[in-house]
């Protein structure tokens, strides 16, 4: 395999329990920068992508009340690019 295929995944839960340190009407996008924040530390990438699904999940409770805590697959393509997608158990399943 090429370097260009090699693909680097792991499973995380990242705490967003500090979001609440931000004002009310900011909240949902303080979420999203430290889950990007959080890919650039563990992944050694400073491209992220964030999922459109993780994005819904995110700003689903508008933008006051973001989930307090998410579990994420981040993975990492051979050119440094780094995805972040939401964990769902169907794809535990088919890994094994």
């Amino acid at each position: 395999m090429s370097k260009e295929e090699e693909v680097e995944e792991r499973v995380y839960t990242i705490n967003l329990g500090k979001v609440t340190l931000a004002p009310d009407n900011r909240r949902a996008k303080r979420a999203v920068n430290m889950i990007r924040d959080f890919a650039v530390k563990h992944m050694k990438s400073e491209e992220v992508k964030i999922d459109e699904a993780l994005n819904e999940i995110l700003w689903s409770r508008g933008i006051r009340n973001p989930p307090r805590k998410i579990r994420v697959i981040i993975s990492k393509d051979g050119s440094g690019v780094v995805t972040v997608k939401p964990y769902t158990q169907k794809e535990q399943i088919e890994n094994k």
